[in-house]
């Protein structure tokens, strides 16, 4: 019988090619968090149940929400992952951060993106939002859906 073996050399050059990952602090629960966002920041988050992402550590499950916002006029993806499910880390590396978000875009506005942090800083309710380089990140494939 035949083994085979799925290659995944690419997927994660391929998935992060034209992103940017933020790291934010805030005690809010996941949905709160976004419905701020979206109230404040003009966004149209929603929970996407389909790229939910599964980990497997300690024989056990977790599941780490991502709420999806897609920006269909200038092209760009927008994700926040939840960091954080019964005591794990979807990385652990930025335990530190509640929330990662990512943002996708073919062409990227540096302008655009500048505004963004400015803006999240505004929120009372978010203590910290720092840009996370793709050198820093050692578990990248925990954030491919």
């Amino acid at each position: 019988m035949a083994k085979f073996v799925l290659n995944t050399d690419g997927i994660e050059d391929n998935f992060f090619s034209g992103t940017r990952l933020l790291g934010i602090m805030s005690q809010l629960k996941h949905y709160r968090f976004c419905w701020l966002i979206n109230a404040n920041l003009n966004f149209d988050f929603r929970l996407n149940t389909d790229v939910e992402v599964q980990l497997k550590k300690k024989g056990r499950n977790y599941f780490f929400e991502v709420y999806q916002f897609c920006d269909t006029d200038c092209e760009t993806e927008h994700y926040i992952y939840h960091n954080q499910f019964e005591g794990e880390y979807l990385l652990p590396e930025f335990k530190h951060f509640d929330f990662l978000w990512l943002v996708k875009a073919d062409v990227f506005n540096e302008e655009s993106f500048i505004l963004l942090q400015q803006n999240l800083k505004k929120i009372d309710s978010v203590q910290l939002v720092t840009e996370l380089t793709h050198e820093k990140i050692r578990h990248k494939s925990n954030l491919i859906f």
